[in-house]
Parts: structure tokens; C-alpha cells; sequence
């Protein structure tokens, strides 16, 4: 290969970087926006603060005080303080609803100016199930785009099934689009793993996911 066109490779690299850089200067970079609710939204949240995403904001919401002071994120709110006094939802779906709407002022202000929301959350549990429609509704609301990105119980937790279910249809009408990780295709792939495992595997593969996901939007591709 000759130094010509290696020069020529490389004035044309900047040349589309500049080109890029005046687009963000005029339209602006988007704005996007990660959002966990309850209990296994903050897992995922704390795993996607540790591998790092570049260009969105991490935002962890939880009706219990001390999960949330245990997640890693750029911001973190408490709902429903009046409601639950920061002992959480009791698994009660309605209750994590009564929360959210209660809070619904500070969760308007943490997503202002957002472009993409993606939710996070375990369903089939209070906060998670009851807030995350909460969540889209207020984010499409601001006009954002809402993208849920939720896992759902083991057969065996039969209790969480049934509220699972009930909260999927109500996300689902909130969002514009749902991704819907089922933690028992994973003990087929892996039958001997330990449940409590499983929730770690699954925390990881919803992390990694939503960052594949924010990155092929934020960073400029070399294609």
C-alpha cells in the first residue's frame, strides 16, 4: 500500500469526523436515558455503571432505601416516601404504582430533555412491576421513545407469574417497544445453574445489552 493513499485514508477520517461533529453541533447529541425500577432494575443499573456506557445517563428507582443506597448510578431517586417509608413495596404491584405516581414530579424532572428511555426491571415484583409503566408513561409523555427491557420470573416463583403478566400488559401499552428476557430459556441453555446465579447472569445479559444498544447510537462507527 502506498503512503499516497494512506494519507489520503486518513485526511478522508477526519474529513467525515468533522462532518459528524457539525451534525451534533447543529441537531445535537441524543439524549438517552437508563432507568432501573426496583429491586433488579438497580442490579442491572449497578452492572451497566461498572462496564460503562458512553453518552447516557443511569438512573436507579426503588421503593426500598437500602437496595437503592447499593446501586451504582448517576442519579438515584426514592419513591413514594409518604407510602413505604423506604421499606419498599412488599412485592405489592400497586403499591410500587402509588409510588411512582406520587413521585411523578421528580421522575418528570430526572428524564427531561431525554430522546430514548430504556426501563429496566424484574418483573413480577412491587416496584419494578407497579413503577416501570409509571415510568414510560411519564417519559412518552416528553415525547421521548420508550423501550422496556424486562425479564420475567422462574416457573417455580408461581405467586410472581400471575403479576408479571398483569405488569407486562400494562408496560407494553405505555412503551413503544418491549424486549422480554425469560429467565427459564436460560435454565434450558444451563439447567444445573443455581437460581440465585441465574439472576446474575440475567442482570449481566440485560446490561450488556441496553449499553450494545446506547453505543451503537452514541459513538461514532468506523463503517
Amino acid at each position: 500500500m502506498s503512503q499516497s493513499l494512506i494519507e489520503n485514508a486518513i485526511a478522508h477520517m477526519k474529513q467525515e469526523k468533522t462532518k459528524l461533529k457539525d451534525k451534533n453541533d447543529l441537531f445535537g447529541e441524543p439524549q438517552i436515558v437508563i432507568v432501573g425500577c426496583g429491586g433488579a432494575g438497580g442490579n442491572t443499573i449497578t452492572r451497566l455503571h461498572r462496564l460503562g456506557v458512553k453518552g447516557a445517563k443511569t438512573i436507579a428507582i426503588n421503593t426500598d432505601k437500602q437496595d437503592l443506597d447499593l446501586v451504582d448510578a448517576d442519579e438515584k431517586l426514592l419513591i413514594g416516601k409518604s407510602i413505604t417509608r423506604g421499606l419498599g413495596a412488599g412485592g405489592y404491584p400497586e403499591v410500587g404504582e402509588r409510588c411512582a405516581r406520587e413521585s411523578s414530579r421528580e421522575i418528570e424532572e430526572l428524564l427531561q430533555g431525554a430522546d430514548l428511555v430504556f426501563i429496566t426491571a424484574g418483573m413480577g415484583g412491587g416496584t419494578g412491576t407497579g413503577a416501570s409503566p409509571v415510568v414510560a408513561e411519564i417519559a412518552k409523555k416528553q415525547n421521548a421513545i420508550v423501550v422496556g427491557m424486562v425479564s420475567t420470573p422462574f416457573n417455580v416463583e408461581r405467586a410472581r407469574l400471575i403479576k408479571a403478566d398483569e405488569g407486562l400488559d400494562k408496560l407494553r401499552k405505555k412503551a413503544d417497544s418491549v424486549v422480554v428476557l425469560d429467565n427459564n430459556r436460560l435454565l434450558e441453555f444451563v439447567p444445573n445453574l443455581p437460581i440465585d446465579q441465574a439472576f446474575s447472569v440475567m442482570d449481566q445479559l440485560i446490561a450488556e445489552t441496553v449499553k450494545g444498544i446506547t453505543e451503537t447510537i452514541t459513538l461514532p462507527s468506523l463503517i
